[in-house]
């Protein structure tokens, strides 16, 4: 049996894992990249035969401009666009371009002569 101490510090454990447990917050998923199986391990309440119908609506009619456009997919309706809002992202930009390149040479375009160090006489 336990004694007081040990009871009060599981009441205590107890207490501070269902008030900070529940607190981390939860990834967002960008239903316009996500696959199927990322969409429902971190979607509530869309399973796998959702997340497919997301990623078939997607490939047909383009990425989704808002969480509410779920809304047109089979299957999910607006309660479930609310249970998740929060953890959906829509953003369709692409990796930023790289940075421009000097041109290819012997790196001394444009640069000011070096002068050299040996004297003529």
């Amino acid at each position: 049996m336990l004694s007081h101490r040990q009871s009060l510090v599981a009441l205590l454990l107890g207490l501070l894992l269902m008030v900070f447990g529940s607190s981390v917050p939860a990834a967002q998923v960008n239903i316009n990249t996500a696959d199927a199986a990322t969409l429902a391990r971190e979607l509530k309440g869309i399973g796998l035969k959702r997340a497919q119908a997301i990623i078939e609506y997607r490939q047909k009619h383009g990425p989704f401009k808002s969480a509410d456009e779920l809304a047109l997919v089979k299957g999910i309706g607006p309660a479930a666009i609310s249970k998740n809002r929060e953890l959906i992202r829509t953003d369709t930009k692409a990796a930023p371009a790289p940075a421009a390149r000097a041109p290819a040479g012997n790196g001394r375009q444009g640069a000011a002569p070096v002068a050299s160090s040996a004297r003529t006489p």
